[in-house]
C-alpha cells in the first residue's frame, strides 16, 4: 500500500493528513501554533515554529498509523494565504515573523498611491489595493525591517507566501518556487501575461528577484525527506492556496460551480473557467490554478472575521467556553432582537474594502443578552457570505444555486440553514472538514496517478440544507444588516 500526505498549513494550525490508493482520508494529526499580536494589534507568525510544527505532525501521523515512510509515494500543501515571509536565501532564516493576512500593518504603503497607479494594480492583478495582500505586507517589511533592504539589493533576500517558504525549507533550500494560485493572490502577478508584473513591483519597491519561480499547481515542486522524518524522498507534487486546495477538493472544476470556506476568515470562490472576468461589485480576481499548462480563473471574496468571531465571543467576552455551544444559543435566542454585529475589528473585506472600518453591535435593546449576541455573532458570518454571492451573480451574468461548503463552522446546523436562508441556495456541507489538505492531496495523487479523479471525488458524501424561511422575514433581516454596515462605512 503506497499513501499520499496532504500538509495544510492554516492561520491557527498545521494538519497532517493521509490518504491511501483509493484517496480515502484514513488518518490526520493537528498542531496548533502561537499567535503572536503585538501592542499596535500587528498579527504575526513565527515561521520556524510552523515548519517545525509539520514536520511534527507528520511523524506523529506516520507513528500512530505505524506507516513507514518508505510507503509514502507523495506530498501536496495547501496554505493559509496572504501571509507573506521573508528570509535570507543563505542562511534560510526568516528575517522577522511573517506578516499575518489578517494584519493591517501595512495600510501607511498603500496611502502612498495615486489613483492612477491604483488603477493599474486592479487591471492588472484582478485586485484593488489593500494591505491585506502581500505586495503591500512585503513593502513594509523592506522599509521596517533592519537588513532587509540590503539583502534584497544584495540578491540574497527570499519573499514570499507560506508554501514558498515550506517548500524552501523542506528541500535544505534547493527549491523556491510558488504556484498559481498563491502567485495570484500577492497583488504583484499579472493575470493577463501570467507572470510577475514587474512595473508593479517597481511601484511597491519590490526587486522580482526576490520572488519565487512560479510553475502549476500540479508540478514537481521538488523533493524532500523532511530531514530524516521519512526514509527517502518523495516529491512534492502539489501547492495551492488553501481556498484554492478547497475549491478541488469539492470537486468545483467546471465553469459555475461555487465554495466558501469557513475558517477563521472565509473565502468564497467561484470557477468562471479559463477568461479573465474583472469585477465591478468589489470582489475580485484570481486564478483558481493551473494544471497542466492550462489555468482557471476565479471570482473571490475574502472576510476577514467568520470563524474568528466566534474566538472572539469565547477568548475575549468569554460568553461562550467553546465554539460548540453556540449553535443552542442562538437557535435559542430573542427571534425578534435586531442586534447586529458587524465584525470590523481590523477593517471590512470585500465587497466594501474600508481597512480603518472598527467593528459595532448595532441594533440592541434592553432585552439584548447573552444568546442574541452570540445569535448576532452567527448572523453575520451569513450575511457577509451573502453580500458575496450577490455580488459574484452580478459580476458573472449567472444564477447560483448551489454552495458547497467546507470548515469548522459548517457543523453549525443554526449557521447553515440561515446561509441557505438568506442566499436562496442549496447548501452543501460534505462529511469531511479537511476540504483544503483533501484538495491538494487529491491533486498530487492524481497527478502520479495513485488514484483518478471519479476514485477521489466519489469518497465525500453531502448533507444539504434548503431555503425555508419567509421572503418578508429575510428581506426584514438583510436589511437590517445592510443598515449596520452603513454606520460603520
Amino acid at each position: 500500500m503506497e499513501y499520499i500526505i496532504g500538509i495544510d498549513q492554516s492561520t491557527q494550525g498545521t494538519k497532517a493528513l493521509l490518504f491511501d490508493e483509493k484517496a480515502a482520508l484514513i488518518a490526520r494529526e493537528d498542531l496548533g501554533h502561537r499567535q503572536i499580536i503585538s501592542p499596535e494589534g500587528y498579527v504575526s507568525h513565527d515561521m520556524e515554529e510552523v515548519y517545525w510544527n509539520t514536520r511534527k505532525v507528520i511523524k506523529a501521523l506516520l507513528d500512530k498509523m505505524q506507516v513507514s515512510g518508505s510507503r509514502i509515494r507523495g506530498i501536496g500543501i495547501s496554505n493559509q494565504r496572504e501571509t507573506t515571509v521573508a528570509w535570507n536565501r543563505e542562511t534560510g532564516k526568516p528575517v522577522c515573523d511573517a506578516i499575518v493576512w489578517q494584519c493591517a500593518r501595512a495600510e501607511s504603503v498603500c496611502r502612498g498611491f495615486s489613483q492612477e497607479k491604483k488603477d493599474i494594480i486592479a487591471r492588472r492583478t484582478g485586485i484593488p489595493l489593500s494591505p491585506y495582500f502581500p505586495a503591500a505586507k512585503m513593502a513594509w517589511i523592506l522599509e521596517n525591517v533592519k537588513g532587509a533592504k540590503e539583502l534584497a539589493r544584495e540578491g540574497k533576500l527570499c519573499m514570499g507566501t507560506v508554501d514558498s517558504w515550506l517548500l524552501f525549507s523542506m528541500t535544505g533550500g534547493k527549491e523556491f518556487k510558488t504556484d498559481y494560485s498563491n502567485a495570484s493572490r500577492t497583488q504583484l502577478f499579472n493575470l493577463h501575461s501570467l507572470c510577475w508584473d514587474e512595473e508593479i513591483c517597481a511601484m511597491f519597491g519590490i526587486p522580482a528577484s526576490c520572488l519565487p519561480k512560479v510553475c502549476d499547481s500540479n508540478s514537481l515542486f521538488g523533493m524532500t525527506d523532511l530531514q530524516g522524518v521519512l526514509e527517502k524522498e518523495v516529491p512534492v507534487h502539489a501547492m495551492l492556496g488553501d481556498s484554492h486546495g478547497a475549491l478541488f477538493g469539492q470537486g468545483c472544476l467546471e465553469k459555475g460551480m461555487v465554495k466558501a470556506t469557513y475558517g477563521t476568515g472565509s473565502s468564497l470562490m467561484m470557477n468562471i473557467g479559463e477568461e479573465f472576468v474583472g469585477s465591478k461589485h468589489g470582489i475580485v480576481t484570481s486564478l483558481a490554478w493551473g494544471i497542466d499548462g492550462r489555468v482557471n480563473y476565479v471570482l473571490e471574496g475574502n472576510l476577514n472575521y467568520t470563524g474568528a468571531v466566534i474566538s472572539w465571543l469565547k477568548d475575549e467576552l468569554g460568553l461562550i467556553s467553546s465554539a460548540g455551544e453556540t449553535q443552542e444559543l442562538a437557535m435559542a435566542a430573542n427571534k425578534e432582537d435586531t442586534t447586529c454585529l458587524v465584525p470590523a475589528f481590523s477593517g471590512l473585506g470585500a465587497p466594501y474594502w474600508k481597512s480603518d472600518a472598527r467593528a459595532i453591535l448595532y441594533g440592541m435593546s434592553r432585552s439584548t443578552g447573552k444568546k442574541e449576541v452570540v445569535k448576532a455573532a452567527l448572523d453575520c458570518i451569513a450575511y457577509q457570505i451573502t453580500d458575496l454571492l450577490l455580488a459574484m451573480e452580478q459580476d458573472s451574468g449567472m444564477k447560483l444555486e448551489k454552495l458547497c461548503v467546507d470548515g469548522g463552522p459548517t457543523r453549525n446546523r443554526y449557521l447553515m440553514q440561515l446561509q441557505s436562508d438568506m442566499a436562496d441556495l442549496r447548501v452543501c456541507v460534505p462529511d469531511a472538514e479537511e476540504l483544503s489538505g483533501i484538495g491538494a492531496a487529491y491533486l498530487a495523487g492524481i497527478t502520479m496517478k495513485l488514484f483518478d479523479g471519479d476514485t477521489a471525488f466519489g469518497n465525500l458524501s453531502y448533507h444539504e440544507f434548503r431555503p425555508e424561511m419567509e421572503e418578508a422575514e429575510k428581506t426584514r433581516r438583510y436589511e437590517g444588516w445592510k443598515e449596520a454596515v452603513s454606520k460603520v462605512l
